[in-house]
């Protein structure tokens, strides 16, 4: 008809067809590393736990978007509740470990490392019946300090680790690993969490207490530079106690850890949400075809 104009045609975006994968770190506020000293791991059984409200939220926010994710779970976490890892496992989602006891990889023997990480993959089979193929330590505490970690992971017979983070911290890091998927061992993947390059650093972009404290719209530019600059899907994490704004503050906590843990945690579930409509997300074992390749 004279006056109607169509639409001109655009090609997708690289954001609207790369799905990226959206991890979740399952573990309780008062299990966090930097709230160690002033935690006494002899108390964490008689804490009360907020993990699986907060857990329930997430899987909601998942739900309502049409998402998938991968759980690092904590065995201690699935010991205790078992019915909210079958929960997880029954939506669609991937259980993947982070470990039994939460102590870093560098503060652990290699036997006792071993221990932990096969008690926690038995553990979440047990209690899902699935096979657990993916492992994430506690504060990406794999790096140069300590390779033979990685000799454990295939060991005790992941087929994948999601414990390097390719930047410099004064908690973790390893700036100069590769930046997206490599083997690692014979038979064993690592996928490290998700940075940008800018010059000759790395900057942060896979989530954590960076989601928090920059602004929505530069966590979003800078996954959308993976996507669109680097052609390749991106890996996402969080805590479920980051959108709990009403944990208890634990008395005593230095100034720096205290801005690290608190910043913004009133603001993250909305974030999450914003992430969710904002680019496409799916489990780790779905979205880079290197784990596959490693099974």
């Amino acid at each position: 008809m004279p006056g109607c104009r169509h639409a001109p045609h655009r090609e997708p975006d690289a954001v609207t067809t790369i799905r990226n994968a959206f991890t979740v770190d399952v573990e309780d506020y008062f299990q966090v590393s930097a709230l160690a000293p002033y935690i006494a791991r002899a108390d964490w059984d008689r804490i009360e736990c907020r993990v699986e409200r907060n857990v329930d939220r997430i899987l909601a926010l998942l739900d309502e978007s049409g998402n998938r994710a991968t759980f690092f779970t904590l065995g201690w976490i699935a010991q205790r509740h078992p019915a909210m890892v079958q929960r997880i496992a029954r939506a669609g989602h991937e259980i993947a470990s982070h470990g039994s006891a939460h102590l870093r990889a560098t503060d652990q023997t290699p036997a006792d490392f071993l221990d932990d990480i096969s008690r926690a993959k038995k553990l979440l089979e047990d209690i899902t019946g699935v096979e657990v193929r993916g492992y994430r330590a506690p504060s990406f505490s794999i790096g140069h300090a300590n390779p033979w970690a990685l000799d454990c992971v295939a060991e005790a017979g992941y087929r994948y680790s999601s414990s390097i983070y390719p930047v410099k911290h004064d908690h973790y890091g390893m700036p100069d690993a590769p930046r997206f998927p490599f083997a690692s061992r014979d038979g064993l993947m690592e996928v490290p969490v998700t940075t940008v390059r800018v010059g000759s650093r790395n900057l942060p972009a896979g989530g954590g207490g960076y989601f928090r404290l920059l602004p929505y719209a530069a966590s979003r530019w800078l996954l959308q530079q993976v996507n669109r600059r680097d052609g390749r899907p991106a890996m996402f994490y969080c805590h479920p106690w980051e959108i709990d704004a009403a944990q208890p503050r634990v008395a005593g906590v230095d100034a720096k850890s205290r801005f690290r843990h608190y910043i913004n945690l009133d603001r993250t579930e909305g974030r999450l949400a914003r992430l969710m409509r904002d680019f496409r997300w799916g489990r780790m074992d779905e979205v880079f075809p290197e784990i596959a390749r490693a099974t």
